[in-house]
C-alpha cells in the first residue's frame, strides 16, 4: 500500500485529498504545517509527498528545500499544488527538485492521475485494474481485475478471507476453522471442495500449496481494508493521528464478514471491536482537548455501544453532555442508555 503525506494549511483540501487517496487504496497522512511535517518525516517515510505552495510560516517551496537536504528524502517524489502559484514558482519548484505540479482546483481524477504517474515512475503502483481489493468491514466483497468477484459459494469467499487473515495454513487448520462441527474426514472433504470453488472463482493459481500448507498467491497483492484499519489504529495508539484522522478512522469500522458465523470470524470481530473501542476513546479525548464537546459525546456514546460497562466513557459522556447543557447528562450520570435518541 503506497504511503502518501499531504501538507496544506486548508483543512477542506486536506480532507478532500485524504478521502480521494484513501478510497483509492493509499495510506494517507496529513498535516497543516510544514514544520510539523518535517518532524513527522523523522518517523514516517512516505512514498510520495504532496504539498501546497502558499502556506504561512513556511512556503511549500521552502519546505521542499528542507526536504531535499535530507539524504534519505532526496529522491522522494514530490508534487506541488496551489491556486496562486505563478510560472516562476513552478519553475523554481522544479529547479528545487519537485516532480510535478497540480493546480487548484483539481478533480479527483486529476489528483489520481498525477499520483499514479509519480508512483509508477518510482516503481510503485496504485491499486489498478489488475490489482485486488478485499473488503471485509461492513460488507464482504472482493474486486479483482476491475470487477467484483462472482463467488461459486459463500464458503469459498470465507476461505479466501481466512487465508487473508492467516497467511499460510494447513488443510486441517482451515477445515477446523470453517467447519468446526464436522468430523475430521468430512471437514477435510469440505475444505478441498471449497478450495476448488475458490480457485474457480478466481483462478487455478490463486492459492498455492507448499509442504501441505496453503496460501494466497503472492502476486494477488490484495489491498485488505482490515489490515489498513489495524495499521491506522496502531498509528492512532502511538499518538500519530489528529482528530479529523481519528474521526475518519472510526468511520472505517464495520461488522466483519456479515452473514458468516464461523468461530474464527467471531474472533476477528472481537479483535476489531476492541481496536475500534480504543480508537473511539482516543477520538473522544482528542475532541475534548479541542473543545469539541459534541463530538466527544458522540464518540463516548459509540464506545458505550460496544462496551456498556465502560465507566470512563460514562463519565466522559456525562461530563461532555453537561458542558453542552444537554439534559441527557442526568441519564448518563445514572448510567441509562437511551441510544434511540440522537445527539445530533
Amino acid at each position: 500500500m503506497p504511503r502518501i503525506m499531504v501538507v496544506d494549511d486548508d483543512s477542506a483540501i486536506l480532507k478532500l485529498i485524504s478521502v480521494i487517496l484513501t478510497r483509492a487504496g493509499h495510506e494517507v497522512r496529513t498535516t497543516h504545517q510544514p514544520l510539523e511535517a518535517l518532524d513527522l518525516l523523522q518517523v514516517f517515510t512516505p512514498d510520495l509527498l504532496i504539498s501546497d505552495v502558499v502556506m504561512p510560516y513556511m512556503t511549500g517551496l521552502e519546505f521542499l528545500e528542507r526536504v531535499r537536504t535530507h539524504e534519505k528524502l532526496n529522491n522522494l517524489p514530490f508534487v506541488l499544488l496551489s491556486s496562486h502559484a505563478e510560472r516562476d514558482d513552478v519553475r523554481r519548484g522544479m529547479n528545487l527538485g519537485a516532480d510535478d505540479y497540480l493546480p487548484k482546483p483539481f478533480t479527483p481524477q486529476d489528483l489520481l492521475t498525477a499520483v499514479d504517474a509519480r508512483l509508477r515512475r518510482a516503481g510503485l503502483t496504485r491499486q489498478g485494474e489488475s490489482a485486488m481489493s478485499a473488503r471485509g468491514l461492513g460488507t464482504a466483497q472482493v474486486v479483482w481485475q476491475g470487477a467484483p468477484v462472482s463467488w461459486v459459494s459463500r464458503k469459498a469467499l470465507e476461505l479466501f478471507f481466512y487465508l487473508l487473515e492467516h497467511k499460510e495454513v494447513t488443510s486441517w487448520e482451515a477445515a477446523e476453522a470453517l467447519w468446526p462441527e464436522k468430523d475430521e474426514a468430512r471437514a477435510s472433504s469440505l475444505f478441498h471442495t471449497t478450495l476448488h470453488r475458490l480457485r474457480r472463482s478466481l483462478s487455478n493459481e490463486a492459492v498455492v500449496s507448499t509442504n501441505r500448507r496453503y496460501a494466497l498467491a503472492a502476486d494477488l497483492r490484495a489491498d485488505y481494508d482490515v489490515h489498513r484499519f489495524e495499521l491506522l489504529a496502531a498509528q492512532a495508539e502511538q499518538g500519530a493521528l489528529g482528530l479529523e484522522e481519528l474521526r475518519e478512522l472510526t468511520s472505517m469500522y464495520g461488522h466483519f464478514l456479515p452473514g458468516a458465523d464461523s468461530p474464527w470470524v467471531d474472533d476477528v470481530r472481537a479483535r476489531l471491536e476492541q481496536k475500534q473501542f480504543s480508537v473511539l476513546g482516543l477520538a473522544a479525548g482528542a475532541a475534548s482537548a479541542a473543545g469539541r464537546a459534541k463530538d466527544a459525546a458522540l464518540f463516548h456514546q459509540r464506545a458505550l455501544a460496544i462496551d456498556p460497562m465502560s465507566e470512563s466513557d460514562w463519565q466522559g459522556l456525562t461530563r461532555t453532555l453537561d458542558a453542552l447543557g444537554d439534559p441527557r447528562a442526568r441519564l448518563a450520570a445514572q448510567r441509562e442508555a437511551w441510544w434511540a435518541m440522537d445527539l445530533n
